[in-house]
């Protein structure tokens, strides 16, 4: 359709769980291929928020369009949830929860190709071994169960399955939150070569500022549900308008750090 906006345009989003407001007047914009770091500690909205995205909740207000299409009212049939499904995937932070145990990496990425996809036995199996070795695997963690790989093993497959539907935006839950940081930057760097490579959106959901230059051209801060700052990474992490977000940036551990700033500003803003 000509003029339709492209990218996931979120307008006015709002979560009510009996009188608790969680997700209250939330809007942004994700350009096709850019990537925005949703911030805030636990309860900010963060989960909330993306949840309605991928429709694992309902809005109880405001819109969530993709390329136009309004994804906001219940699916009419099984079809469009599949279409749905494949245009928006999400990578949880623990992989092994959303892997089933008792199937080999190769089998739960083919499962997600036979769901989605006419492909026959073959052309799974081809493009199985694409998408596993697009994220560092081989053929020995092909054959493997969820319980032989480590964590960060068991992220990479968690993304290759998310990958094999070609989503237009890939939403990643604290998706490196449990893993060291030396696994951190691998797979942050993966997600960053992935990124340049297919032209795909991320939505990076997290707590950690520290992350959020390595993935992100943009940030929204949340708190209690509402946003409070959003903008150019460098423009939030360096020059940090709102009190929460530089108690954000001051709880942060670093060279020179000192945790009397959270614990004053913490103390400010209650």
């Amino acid at each position: 359709m000509t003029g339709t906006t492209k990218g996931l345009v979120v307008e006015g989003l709002c979560k009510r769980y009996g009188d608790h407001l969680a997700v209250d007047d939330v809007s942004f914009t994700l350009a096709p291929g850019a990537s925005l770091a949703i911030v805030g500690e636990s309860g900010s909205g963060k989960t909330t928020t993306v949840r309605m995205l991928v429709g694992l909740a309902r809005p109880d207000g405001g819109t969530v369009r993709l390329d136009g299409r309004d994804r906001s009212a219940r699916a009419r049939s099984r079809a469009e949830r599949l279409a749905r499904a494949r245009e928006i995937q999400m990578v949880f932070q623990d992989p092994y929860l959303s892997l089933d145990p008792r199937v080999t990496v190769s089998d739960c990425v083919d499962e997600v190709l036979h769901l989605h996809t006419p492909l026959d036995a073959a052309a799974r199996r081809s493009r199985v071994a694409g998408l596993l070795d697009q994220v560092g695997l081989g053929e020995r963690e092909a054959g493997a169960l969820p319980r032989r790989l480590s964590g960060g093993q068991r992220q990479r497959v968690a993304i290759a399955r998310a990958l094999a539907v070609e989503p237009r935006v890939l939403i990643l839950d604290e998706a490196v939150a449990a893993l060291d940081v030396s696994i951190q930057a691998q797979i942050l760097d993966l997600l960053a070569t992935i990124r340049r490579e297919s032209g795909i959106g991320y939505l990076f959901v997290t707590h950690d500022l520290s992350v959020v230059r390595h993935i992100a051209d943009d940030v929204m801060v949340l708190r209690s549900g509402r946003v409070v700052e959003a903008g150019p990474v460098s423009r939030v992490l360096d020059n940090a308008e709102h009190p929460y977000t530089r108690l954000l940036l001051d709880s942060v551990p670093r060279r020179g750090w000192d945790p009397s700033l959270a614990t004053a500003g913490r103390r400010a803003l209650d």
